[in-house]
């Protein structure tokens, strides 16, 4: 890297950037985020985190000082927030950036009825949400000389999103649908994998951010009800439940997801290759 002191900007400041900026900050980076609430300032500022407005000429004013960019704001009906708030201003700070990451979804795939899909297999996403990251990540890709990465990630799990209140309330419900199954990652595992990009940047790289161990729904309650000594959460039928449409369009995609090239191209570790892993690492660390 040239002199340019290191400093990554992320537009979105989410729990997958927090778990990020938890890695750069004691390695010497600055790191900005984008706030919208002056609360979540104070938050971030205690973090090390320096905020930035949700505005396009506070963003436009940060993008020069920035030598990394992170986008983990999701679209919504109008299309990409980020792009539509200050496109411009990030279309002319691209050449300048040694590399920017967008965090999509694997729901770019649409369902595959259980088979596997990896970073070459054709998007024909299968939900409206997974419709607008297609339309997002072409956008992005779509600007002059960005050096963008996009990293599809699974369902994230981690520190204050884990299975374990719901079962301790016995709210949980194991929502059994035949041979339907999720892949997942630990967001601290999604920090692994945006670090290892950074320092092996390619641009134009589509990685897919999951585990090794695609699973039905229900075992992973089960498992967390095991692991708290609790009886496993009562089974509901998937036509029987009673879901938001939100929660019940996710079971409309049903595959496995392959992670082979963010292991090879990026010599990825991950911490948590299984939810067994995860969730008992979990429970070691959050409050009984």
């Amino acid at each position: 890297m040239s002199e340019r002191h290191p400093t990554l900007l992320c537009l979105g400041h989410g729990y997958s950037a927090q778990a990020l900026s938890r890695r750069l900050i004691p390695e010497g980076w600055r790191v900005r985020g984008t706030v919208r609430d002056p609360q979540k300032a104070a938050t971030l500022r205690a973090d090390g985190v320096e905020p930035v407005e949700w505005s396009r000429e506070a963003i436009a004013e940060a993008l020069p000082e920035a030598t990394h960019l992170l986008v983990s704001v999701p679209p919504d009906d109008e299309g990409d927030p980020a792009l539509m708030l200050a496109g411009d201003a990030i279309e002319a700070a691209a050449s300048d950036l040694y590399w920017a990451g967008y965090l999509s979804t694997t729901g770019v795939y649409g369902d595959h009825h259980g088979a596997w899909v990896d970073e070459t297999t054709p998007l024909h996403p299968a939900t409206s949400r997974g419709e607008k990251r297609v339309e997002a990540e072409a956008a992005w890709g779509a600007i002059p000389q960005l050096p963008l990465h996009v990293f599809r990630l699974a369902g994230i799990y981690g520190p204050g999103r884990g299975p374990f209140e719901k079962v301790r309330k016995g709210t949980a419900r194991r929502i059994v649908k035949p041979g339907q199954v999720f892949s997942r990652i630990h967001v601290e595992d999604i920090a692994t994998v945006l670090a290892a990009s950074i320092e092996r940047p390619n641009p134009g790289a589509v990685y897919n951010v999951c585990d090794d161990d695609p699973a039905p729904p229900q075992d992973v309650l089960a498992y967390a009800a095991e692991l708290l000594g609790l009886p496993a959460p009562p089974e509901v039928p998937f036509d029987e439940a009673e879901m938001s449409p939100m929660a019940r369009s996710f079971y409309s995609d049903n595959k496995r997801v392959a992670n082979d090239r963010m292991k090879a191209e990026l010599g990825v570790t991950l911490a948590y290759p299984d939810y067994r892993t995860g969730l008992q690492s979990l429970l070691e660390t959050e409050p009984a």
